[in-house]
């Protein structure tokens, strides 16, 4: 048996915040043709408040992930957070999360760092924490307030949001690890340099051969590591940039758009870089059924992408209803304007004396 098949998926959280800002006053503002949102499938972005940032959404999403997970939280043994818009620049979010959820003080707590994979990758870790007996639950969180210059074509999908996952043993899981494989290679795709204020991007080189080899790549390794096909899966998970590229890479792997619109939600949030993906299988997981076999495909530029295959179990529907679905956040929602966004997102300073 493979060793990841030891672990599961105990319980799961979101956030994502109320604000909203339409991708047309975007283009409005900046003279971008409508076309342009239209062409990334992109409606609108969820905005973090001045009061939110990581860490709050993260310990929103993880708390209703305890919810669903129905455990003690000090029995959680190890926290991982990956983001790339921590609120400090040296002072570690894990430890803040973890004693706000009453997590044990003897744990392992990280933060992790692989632009929109890390996320991803702190499940990888929990998977191994669990599969190999030195933990019993591990707390893993993609959260994001994502940056863009003011501007650019970035700025239509950068948004605000957080998925939280809860790994423990197969047997108390509400869906196993089937299996699971990471592709990397040094793909200078996108950046941000120590100092500066925004990421920069290298336009189209993103798409290839960054997001859509990368994937590739991982979910190849995959379904041949299981003797799976598209075929053999009803749901398919993909980083979500924008609206267009999952169904792109998933057209290009085989799988039909069917299995793939069910877990997209950017164009009505936007990219949440680390919880992008994880937002999208937590909205799956809240439909499925027992017995379904999900797969799921993480990306983070640099580059890195992580594949996994989750089949679902029994007790998938009573932990849905212990916490807000993914499907409620996203309509539970207020336009603000762009000026609000510029100032929610202190796009926008005040000079306060001298």
């Amino acid at each position: 048996m493979r060793p990841e098949r030891r672990a599961g998926i105990v319980g799961w959280g979101t956030y994502i915040p109320p604000r909203r800002l339409k991708a047309e006053e975007i283009a409005s503002l900046w003279g971008f043709a409508p076309e342009v949102p239209k062409g990334l499938w992109i409606e609108e972005k969820a905005v973090a408040a001045v009061d939110e940032d990581a860490v709050t959404m993260g310990w929103y999403a993880a708390r209703s992930a305890i919810r669903r997970a129905g455990i003690d939280p000090s029995k959680i043994e190890a926290v991982f957070v990956g983001t790339e818009s921590k609120p400090y620049a040296v002072k570690p979010s894990a430890t803040i999360i973890g004693d706000a959820l009453g997590v044990s003080t003897r744990k392992l707590a990280t933060d992790m760092e692989f632009a929109c994979r890390a996320g991803g990758e702190g499940i990888r870790f929990g998977i191994a924490l669990v599969a190999s007996g030195q933990a019993r639950y591990a707390l893993a969180i993609g959260a994001d307030t994502a940056q863009a210059n003011p501007g650019d074509v970035l700025e239509f999908t950068a948004a605000s949001g957080a998925a939280a996952y809860i790994v423990g043993p197969a047997e108390e899981a509400a869906a196993e690890f089937e299996g699971v494989v990471t592709y990397v290679t040094d793909t200078p795709d996108f950046w941000r340099r120590e100092g500066s204020r925004y990421p920069g991007h290298g336009e189209i080189f993103t798409g290839d051969p960054a997001y859509f080899h990368h994937i590739i790549s991982s979910v190849k390794m995959l379904m041949t590591e299981l003797g799976l096909g598209p075929d053999d899966f009803d749901y398919a998970v993909f980083h979500q940039p924008n609206g267009k590229f999952p169904l792109k890479v998933g057209r290009k792997l085989g799988f039909p758009k069917e299995k793939i619109l069910p877990g997209i939600v950017t164009p009505w949030l936007g990219n949440t870089y680390n919880g992008s993906a994880l937002i999208g299988l937590a909205k799956v997981l809240e439909r499925a059924e027992p017995g379904q076999r999900i797969l799921v495909a993480t990306f983070g530029s640099g580059a890195g992408s992580d594949a996994f295959s989750i089949i679902v179990k029994d007790s998938i529907k009573e932990r849905v209803k212990k916490a807000p679905t993914v499907e409620e956040l996203l309509q539970s929602k207020v336009y603000i304007s762009y000026g609000e966004y510029a100032k929610h997102r202190r796009i926008l300073y005040r000079n306060v004396g001298g």
